[in-house]
């Protein structure tokens, strides 16, 4: 008996394929996927190692085109300052019988400043930002060094340099300050005492951050510097702060300037007419009669007379016949 209601199930064969067909149309999704993923994975490595290669491209030409930068004005890695306008410091200038009174002993005779600018006796002063020796000597002796600069008397050079670099938590702030004293040498040299003078008697403590490029250049444009945007473009962007550690090295090696075997032993050193200052840096009397020493070691030395030479009388000399 049949039956109209007999449901319309597909034959067994047909089933089979259907579920053939819908897998096969699966699979080739699925490798299409795959093969996106992979052009795309590719794509995506392509640009990554393109860009990769441009930046170091990049870094490497900038490298290349950008010029290693020194400080303009500068002879030996030193500034040399010929006109003092600020009464800085908290020293005194002590008179030559005041000194060798309170030193105990006889005041060597100098020679008149005036008569002997020619000749003036030559101090080199190696600063580190971060040393409390070079703070000490400033503020006990910048007050006469000024005087003797306005006098002639003597040429006061200093050296930026950079042995304290790694004693501010890693800010490296004895370079940095460094390379900005450079920046001020180079961009406003009349400012340079004023600069110099205040980064050494409001100094940080050591150990600590010590000044940021923005506070330094704030400093700069504090004592008055000529093209303040300048001299902050090169503190702030640290031109030289490889010179000053190149400069710090050279002085290390030595020989200083002005002497013959002289190198750099100490974050505060002073050398006058080639001899290393090895005197209290806080005692201004005491520097005082060492350099009123050496000048009159040097000018005496240069002037002394060349003895004339005695006579010698041979064996063979005849005697005049007395008369």
């Amino acid at each position: 008996m049949s039956s109209d209601e007999t449901p319309n199930v597909p034959a067994a064969r047909n089933s089979r394929e259907a579920v053939r067909e819908k897998a096969q149309q699966v699979q080739a999704q699925q490798s299409r996927a795959r093969i996106m993923r992979r052009i795309i994975i590719g794509l995506v490595a392509i640009v990554a190692v393109g860009s990769i290669g441009a930046a170091v491209a990049y870094a490497v030409s900038s490298s290349m085109s950008k010029p290693m930068l020194s400080p303009a004005g500068m002879t030996g890695d030193g500034v040399t300052v010929t006109d003092v306008t600020m009464a800085a410091g908290t020293g005194t200038t002590p008179s030559p019988e005041a000194t060798a009174s309170e030193a105990g002993t006889t005041a060597s005779p100098t020679p008149d400043p005036t008569e002997t600018v020619a000749q003036s006796t030559e101090i080199h002063v190696y600063v580190d930002y971060l040393s409390a020796g070079a703070s000490q000597f400033e503020q006990a002796n910048a007050r006469q060094l000024a005087g003797w600069i306005g006098e002639g008397a003597v040429t006061v050079t200093y050296h930026p340099v950079a042995l304290l670099t790694a004693s501010s938590n890693g800010t490296k702030y004895s370079l940095r300050a460094a390379s900005a004293a450079a920046c001020v040498a180079t961009y406003s040299p009349d400012q340079f005492y004023d600069y110099n003078h205040e980064l050494l008697t409001d100094q940080p403590a050591i150990d600590s951050n010590g000044r940021t490029d923005v506070q330094l250049a704030d400093l700069a444009v504090a004592v008055g510097v000529g093209d303040a945007k300048k001299v902050r473009s090169c503190i702030e962007g640290q031109d030289f702060v490889t010179w000053a550690k190149d400069a710090t090295a050279r002085a290390l090696e030595g020989p200083l300037p002005g002497s013959k075997d002289l190198k750099l032993n100490n974050e505060a050193l002073i050398v006058v007419g080639g001899k290393a200052y090895v005197g209290a840096m806080d005692d201004p009397a005491e520097f005082s009669q060492f350099v009123l020493t050496t000048a009159s070691d040097e000018y005496y030395g240069a002037t002394q007379p060349t003895p004339t030479p005695t006579p010698v009388v041979t064996e063979n000399a005849t005697t005049a016949p007395a008369s």
